[in-house]
Formats: structure tokens, sequence, C-alpha cells
């Protein structure tokens, strides 16, 4: 372990309080408050939005003038939320240590797999009970953070050269429609802090594929971020790109009002993914409507759709459902941070770029975890190695390790832009990381457990996982004594 507690009395008194500012206040940015208050930081969160939430605060608004996303960064509307949206991840998994995500009085949605309203109501309710909308600026977009020079002989404090970081941000308010730019409505302010958390999420920025035709299409194209509900697309015949977890979720939320859906892989793993039970099963629940296609040729001007098999349809919409980039406007780091093919890097264990350690780190950048109790264990390493009771290896081992984890993963067949995919069908990389770490409890046996069971439903029948009732008896009792204790 990187580290060794220092507790005790004494030693306690020597624990360090930094000046922390956090961006973001979505699931990310939160547990970073959370945790880095409770080891006795001083912490300021700055989230552009009106309220907290992040991605969970839904947002009927879309990029109306740049559908595609194509636009630099960073996007005029931060979500990507769509209306249907269920969770995927069973609720007995995913809360804080301390604040489990247990159905509540006033909850309108008490079922396992809850809407994305229910998150919301759950961040705020954690909001509320520790407190924490008394450090959140809201309506306060960051415009740049970057190295603070160093202090001036004689002026140095505690902590010696450490690195500290200007934080540039301005005071907005939202535009109505998406188009148009927000309003700045005071002066830009400037503050210095010593350490800065970075957790604004990854699913803003739209990633798009190069397929020929693209720019000649004639047609409406959109990106799924700027995706909310199916009435637009009444009686159309429609193209999804990509057959992920939106992809698929689009799938069936169109093929009520649609007249056709044409899903189409948009990689080598997706067309693989598209051969299980669960596509299967999906393809003949909706005959005649839903249909499936290996990856796109090219498109025409005239709305012909060419797939790699020679086979065309016509179609009015395509909506492109490939994912999303890192992005991180605000970041000037001199080129020690970059994302390559959306890779974020380096970073040690995703958290810490070495050369800037412990002063910047980042939260939630790895994908398919459990959160936000994986953002809880990231955020109580970070807050621990501030205040000086977790240590870090030198610079040139983490340097070292980061190299080494990469070229395991090449080694393994990982493409570069999956680096931070390190859950899904094995989340062990995750459970060894908490136990690594931090101070939190192992997953327990019947979590784990049900894990398998959602993957293994998930895997077999799309369109219902989300309402089974097939728990066995470990983990009906683990479930029993979890509301007991909650």
């Amino acid at each position: 372990m990187a580290g060794d507690d220092a507790r005790g009395g004494s030693l306690r008194l020597n624990l360090r309080s930094r000046k922390v500012c956090v961006i973001g206040a979505g699931m990310a940015g939160l547990a970073a408050a959370h945790e880095l208050r409770r080891e006795g930081h001083a912490v300021t969160v700055m989230e552009q939005r009106g309220d907290v939430g992040g991605q969970w605060l839904y947002d009927p608004r879309t990029d109306a003038g740049d559908p595609l996303g194509a636009a630099p960064p960073p996007v005029k509307v931060h979500s990507s939320m769509y209306a249907s949206v269920r969770l995927i991840s069973p609720r007995e998994l995913m809360g804080f240590s301390d604040f489990q995500f247990v159905p509540t009085r006033h909850c309108g949605d008490p079922r396992r797999f809850p809407v994305h309203g229910e998150v919301y109501r759950y961040l705020k309710d954690f909001c509320d009970t520790f407190g924490l909308l008394d450090v959140v600026r809201l309506n306060t977009r960051v415009v740049r953070v970057a190295m603070a020079p160093p202090r001036p002989p004689g002026k140095e404090k505690e902590g010696g050269d450490e690195p500290r970081w200007v934080v540039q941000s301005v005071k907005i308010r939202e535009s109505e429609d998406g188009i148009a730019d927000d309003e700045e409505i005071a002066p830009e302010q400037e503050e210095v802090f010593d350490a800065v958390v970075v957790a604004n999420g990854h699913y803003s920025q739209p990633r798009l594929p190069s397929i020929n035709g693209m720019e000649q299409w004639q047609r409406r194209q959109l990106h799924s971020h700027s995706y909310r509900v199916p009435d637009p697309f009444r009686g159309e015949v429609v193209v999804l790109v990509g057959c992920g977890d939106s992809g698929l979720d689009i799938a069936l939320d169109l093929c009520g009002v649609a007249k056709e859906v044409h899903l189409t892989a948009n990689s080598s793993v997706e067309a693989a993914t598209s051969t299980t039970p669960a596509m299967a099963k999906m393809l003949a629940n909706h005959a005649g409507h839903l249909h499936l296609h290996p990856r796109i040729d090219h498109l025409c001007h005239d709305g012909h759709v060419a797939f790699t098999d020679g086979s065309v349809v016509i179609a009015d919409t395509v909506i492109y459902c490939t994912g999303y980039d890192y992005s991180f406007p605000f970041l000037d780091t001199g080129g020690l941070v970059t994302v390559d093919d959306n890779r974020v890097g380096p970073l040690f264990e995703h958290v810490f770029p070495p050369a800037m350690a412990p002063s910047l780190s980042f939260v939630g950048v790895p994908k398919k975890v459990l959160v936000p109790w994986f953002f809880q264990a990231q955020a109580r390493w970070i807050a621990k190695v501030l205040s000086g009771r977790s240590s870090l290896p030198e610079v040139e081992e983490m340097v070292r390790a980061v190299e080494e984890y990469h070229r395991g993963r090449e080694n393994a067949g990982v493409h570069k832009k999956y680096s931070h995919d390190i859950g899904g069908v094995d989340p062990s990389e995750a459970y060894e990381f908490v136990a690594k770490y931090t101070d939190l409890p192992p997953m327990e046996d019947w979590k784990r457990e049900l894990i398998r069971c959602v993957l293994r439903n998930i895997n077999e029948d799309r369109e219902t996982f989300l309402d089974l009732d097939d728990d066995s008896e470990n983990v009906r009792q683990g479930v029993e004594r979890w509301l007991a204790i909650c």
C-alpha cells in the first residue's frame, strides 16, 4: 500500500489542512467534497449549472445549434441525459458508504433500478444530510486552471515549494435555448488554491466516428448527447450508429414511434456483442421495426445509408451513439496532462498525474464502475494524501507504474480508447483499488453475486432485466440485512 495511516492523537495534530477547489458538483464532485471535508480540508466546489447533480440533473435543452457536438469544446449544454433513462446498476450497490441509496418516504420510484430523477433526489438528500451546499458555488463556470507562479523569496509558507493553483471562474446565467452563449453576470474572479480536484464528468463532449459522406449528408444528424425524447422521430426511418448501452436504450425508445429503427455497430467490439441472446430477443420482439446491420460503409447526400454487407436503407435521421471524449478545456498544465485517443494521462491509478501530484487529481475518470461507491474511494484516497495521512510513491515509480499498466492492457488487446474502462465484465480491478488505498469495507459476497446476476440478465434479455425478481436466497438475505441496517 502506498503510505500508512497516521493514527493517534499527537500524530493527528500534524495532519495538514489544504485549501482545495473541486470542479463540478455532480456525483464525483460531491464525493470529493464530502471526503475532503471529512479529512479537515477547506473545500470550494465550483458548478456551472444552477443545481447539483451533474448528468443526473435532467436538462430538456439540447445543443440545438450543434446537434452533432462537432464544435470545439466545451458544449453549450452539459447534460446528455435522455428522459427514459433507468439505472442499470442496482441501488443496493451504488450508495456512499455512509449514505446508502435506499428507497425513502418521498421516493416515487422504489425499484432496484430506478429512473434518473431518483438518483438526482438521492444526491440532493446527500447534500442536505452533510451540509455540502454550504461549499458549492452554483452558476460558476471555471474558465482556467493553471499552476500559480512560485512563491517569492521569503514568502514561503507551510509546504515549501509545493505547487499551488490559480483558478479563474465567472458567474453565469444559463441560456434558455441551448443555442446562445451563457450570459456572464459578474466579472471574472481569480483565486489561489493549494490543490485542485477535477470532477467535471465525461459524458458531455460527443465522440464522433469517421464515416464517408458525413459532411455531405443533407438530412438530420445528431449525437445521442442531443437526444431527449422519441416524439421528434415519429414516423421516421432512423439509423443508430453504435450498439452500446445508449444505442440499445434509444433503439428501444424509438421502436414505439419510428417507422423503422436500424442498429449498426461502430466497432468490432460492438459487432461481437451484437450476437448476444439479448440482441436476438430484441430483434424478435420488434420484428419489422428493428433491424441490425454491420458497420456503415458510407452515407449519401440523398438519404441513402450503405452498409459494408452491400445493403442500403433510405433514412431520415442518423443518431451517433458513439460515446464521449474526456474534455478539460479549462485545464492548463503545459502539456503535462493530455488526452490522447481518449486516454487521460499520465494518471497514476487513474487519479494522480505524477508530475503534479498530489496537488492535482481527478475523480471520476474510470468507466464501468459502481458509482458513487468507487468515486468515494478515489476521493477518500485523495483527501488522505493531501492531509499527509497517506503518501504516494516517488514520481519516477508512479510514471513507471502507469507505463506498465497501459502496456499490460495493450498486450491483452485493450484499445487505447478503453484505457479507463476498468469495470464491466470483470470488476476485480475496482475491488483491488478500494482495498489497497482506502479503509472502506470490502464488497460483500451477496453484492458480488448480485453484480454477476445483473450482468448475466443484461446479456440474456435487455428489455426485461430491469424488472426481474430472481434473487438467490443469499442475495435476498443480504438485501434484507442491508435494508435493516440502513
